[in-house]
């Protein structure tokens, strides 16, 4: 069975982000994503991950969180320096939480330079953390307009030419169905490659059940390829979150 976390970013959003790691452990999860902590003390999310037994997956880079900004700036030329210094309070964030994953947002932009500011980017980033799993993560246009990693072909591409062995796809099924329109055939293409796996159905992006992606497919098929890694809610719940977590409690029944 996937090993499932929660995305305390979109979930339990009735409380408060240092609220909600009590919230996930009671609802049965074991571990965790934060898309953006920085606006909250290391040590204060450090201290509910360590009371609730918890694990942190993944967080985003770059910091801060990007309400009214631009959402990553890896692939935009000229903005290398801010990069090197935005990655680096990301990483000591990263390696002061435990975080697994780091995902490094590619940003809004479309030309030839673009790819070549994001792939020297990437090969300093995993060159400067070597310890440290990066991802990349193709995003719809739909949701987020003109941002530069919108293809999985695209994302193959950087991840060869990078060559990194801690670089890393990250597939989401919400964003890969808008981009694709097949979810199971994408990860049949890309699953060699993907660390870490985000769900969300389709077309609200809430709970995954129903709608237009098949999720106790993509489950099975997440297991034919031997995928070891974590799945994370990351949507929008249609109510309450403790509510819509069927989903959840249906896979833990077939595991026990």
């Amino acid at each position: 069975m996937p090993r499932f976390c929660a995305n305390l970013t979109m979930l339990f959003t009735e409380r408060p982000l240092l609220e909600r790691f009590a919230a996930a452990r009671a609802a049965g999860f074991d571990t965790v994503e934060i898309l953006f902590p920085y606006d909250d003390v290391a040590s204060d999310i450090l201290d509910r991950l360590a009371q609730n037994e918890l694990t942190l997956a993944l967080i985003n880079c770059p910091p801060p969180n990007y309400t009214g900004g631009a959402r990553g700036f890896a692939a935009v030329p000229g903005g290398e320096e801010r990069f090197r210094h935005d990655f680096r309070r990301a990483a000591r964030y990263a390696k002061a939480l435990g975080a697994r994953h780091l995902h490094v947002m590619a940003g809004a932009a479309e030309s030839v330079a673009a790819r070549d500011t994001f792939i020297a980017n990437l090969r300093w980033a995993a060159s400067h953390a070597p310890h440290q799993s990066l991802t990349i993560e193709p995003i719809n246009r739909v949701d987020m307009p003109g941002y530069f990693l919108s293809d999985y072909d695209l994302a193959c591409d950087v991840l060869d030419a990078v060559a990194a062995p801690n670089l890393h796809l990250q597939f989401d099924t919400y964003h890969a169905h808008r981009i694709t329109g097949d979810v199971l055939a994408t990860w049949a293409r890309v699953a060699p490659r993907v660390a870490h796996v985000q769900i969300g159905g389709f077309p609200g992006r809430n709970e995954p059940v129903g709608g237009e992606i098949d999720h106790p497919a993509f489950f099975a098929a997440l297991r034919a390829a031997g995928y070891r890694g974590w799945v994370s809610g990351e949507y929008t719940p249609a109510g309450r979150t403790e509510d819509g977590l069927h989903w959840l409690r249906q896979k833990q029944d077939q595991a026990g």
